[in-house]
């Protein structure tokens, strides 16, 4: 086992179907909390259980390493983990795992604006394809109801920047730091804030002893101990093992084991979203020009 943990092929399926799996369990999450508790509590906890790595770590980072730290934990962490849920209040969690595929385009993108990484064209013809996909997601969310959602729809290709940028981050900037303490690091940093707004939400105030509550509340738990904890752990080994642009790669599977909850779950899964989620995974083909870009 120890040496599959070294192998990024097992890492990148490990990822897929934790991450996969993400977006049934934020739904089953929504059943019973909002998308802020949701957010807060999967960081919160998070910084709990890694707290006995994490204090250490930080106490032992520079005043540099430690911002950019902090820097990369906002957007890699702590800002997405609320616009997930807030997006699947309006839109499926299969469409969720579609536009989360998007992470390796703005990783291209982001890397040659932000970095100066320079990339074939056919990389931009590529993510052109996948931003038009996302797009189309968008537009026709809510396809199915006659009503359009693609501001939330919004919300994912946001966290999706999110992640690209963080992954750019930790390659360029936190690479010399360790992947377990810096994630534990990372999640110890932002626990203060993640429970500030646990309590002011209402979590424990209005929490119902129910047995949705209750079942919510098993979800959330998965979602953060092995969605949350485990899988940004992983994540992070992979990009400082590999390279930004292979980590993003795990989105390629996510999109297949969050459609197979969906269906499983009873989601209909329209000709738009096949058509759109086509669209994206071409485009990733055509980025994942790995001579043009090794960051």
């Amino acid at each position: 086992m120890k040496n599959g943990f070294n192998n990024r092929w097992f890492l990148l399926i490990v990822l897929a179907l934790t991450w996969g799996s993400s977006f049934i369990l934020i739904k089953k999450s929504l059943l019973s909390f909002s998308p802020y508790q949701i957010g807060a509590f999967r960081i919160g906890i998070s910084g709990l259980v890694l707290g006995f790595i994490g204090f250490p770590a930080i106490q032992q980072m520079s005043a540099h390493t430690l911002k950019w730290a902090t820097i990369a934990g906002f957007f890699g962490s702590f800002f997405p983990m609320f616009l997930f849920p807030m997006a699947q209040t309006r839109i499926s969690s299969a469409l969720a795992g579609i536009l989360d595929s998007l992470v390796p385009m703005f990783v291209l993108i982001l890397g040659y604006l932000l970095f100066g990484v320079r990339s074939h064209h056919r990389q931009w013809i590529g993510a052109a394809m996948g931003l038009a996909g996302a797009l189309l997601l968008s537009r026709f969310s809510g396809v199915d109801s006659g009503d359009s959602h693609w501001g939330y729809a919004f919300l994912i290709i946001l966290a999706t920047a999110c992640y690209g940028l963080a992954a750019l981050i930790i390659k360029e900037k936190l690479s010399h730091v360790p992947s377990l303490q810096l994630s534990s690091g990372i999640f110890v940093i932002w626990m203060i804030p993640a429970f500030l707004i646990l309590i002011f939400s209402g979590f424990f105030r209005d929490f119902h002893s129910d047995p949705q509550t209750w079942q919510s509340l098993g979800s959330l738990s998965v979602l953060t101990l092995l969605g949350t904890t485990a899988a940004i752990v992983l994540y992070y080994k992979l990009i400082q093992d590999t390279s930004a642009v292979f980590a993003s790669s795990v989105t390629y599977l996510l999109p297949v084991v969050a459609v197979i909850w969906g269906i499983i779950d009873g989601e209909k899964i329209t000709i738009l979203y096949l058509v759109g989620g086509t669209l994206i995974l071409c485009g990733i083909y055509l980025v994942q020009d790995k001579p043009a870009i090794e960051i």
